[in-house]
């Protein structure tokens, strides 16, 4: 396989976040190949508008009723190619290796945030900030206040987590939010 370029980060892209779990009677390790399996998958036939997919452990996320899960990001262009992904990840060669990590999951959660200040991009991620705006602070004000960062926004109220991530910076006390530590498993490319 050939090495993909770098991806783009623009204001217009979208990430679908999947937050994951194995079931109980699953080693986290079994789970973790399986998925990185599933994602080498992805990348090797990916379907149109898909950027990048990556995956990390996380620890301590409140809206989790779990200690640590896994979360995957699946980078897209928009809406449409986020179908796209929903229909390619369960046919062709995917779906075998989808289907094999999905039978070792203990449950999960879904969201769709929309990038809003392309930062610095996330190689180096190790750590989030999850935060929601304060009531009475319009949107242009509030996004001044962020800290240079990769800033998603949670569209549609589509997910269990807070409605603005900042990647790569800690910046929890300062916009009343909640620092989750990740650990990268798998990024392609």
């Amino acid at each position: 396989m050939r090495p993909r370029p770098p991806v783009h980060y623009d204001e217009d892209m979208l990430a679908y976040l999947f937050w994951h779990w194995p079931a109980p009677t699953v080693d986290a390790a079994r789970y973790a190949e399986a998925l990185v399996a599933f994602h080498r998958a992805l990348a090797s036939s990916a379907p149109p508008g898909l950027r990048a997919s990556r995956v990390f452990e996380v620890e301590a996320a409140p809206w989790l009723a779990i200690p640590r899960a896994f979360e995957d990001w699946y980078l897209v262009d928009d809406f449409a190619a986020l179908g796209a992904l929903n229909d390619a990840a369960v046919s062709g060669a995917r779906r075998d290796p989808h289907d094999a990590a999905a039978r070792l999951a203990g449950g999960g959660h879904g969201g769709v945030y929309r990038l809003v200040a392309p930062g610095l991009g996330s190689a180096a991620l190790d750590r989030t900030t999850w935060c929601s705006k304060p009531d009475g602070v319009p949107y242009a004000e509030f996004l001044t206040r962020l800290p240079a960062g990769e800033t998603w926004q949670r569209q549609l109220v589509l997910g269990p987590a807070p409605e603005f991530c900042v990647v790569g910076v800690d910046a929890a006390a300062a916009l009343g939010g909640v620092a989750v530590p990740a650990r990268r498993i798998h990024a392609s490319p």
